[in-house]
Formats: structure tokens, sequence, C-alpha cells
């Protein structure tokens, strides 16, 4: 897997997580440790994604 692709990859993964995130944080009775999970998992995803652009 090339670099461009594997970055690829990781931002359509991070964008997916964050779009789980909006929806979770907008319905009712979603389990607050269920969110926080998947906000360090984006960030951890974020964090890849930076460090294999510079």
């Amino acid at each position: 897997m090339s670099l461009s692709s594997h970055l690829t990859e990781l931002k359509r993964k991070h964008q997916t997580l964050s779009d789980e995130v909006e929806q979770a944080q907008r319905s009712p009775g979603v389990d607050g440790l269920q969110v926080a999970e998947m906000k360090k998992q984006k960030l951890k995803l974020k964090e890849e994604i930076e460090r294999l652009s510079s």
C-alpha cells in the first residue's frame, strides 16, 4: 500500500468516526464512555495522519 493510499484510507476512517460521533451525541441515551472511546480513536487517526503527512 502506498503512502498516499494509506493516508486516504486513514482520512476516510477519520471522517467516518467523526460522523458517528456527531450522530451519537445527538441521540438521547447514548453511552458517554462509548462516545469518549470513539473520540480517542478519532484523535489517534488524526495524529497518525499528521505524522505521515509531515
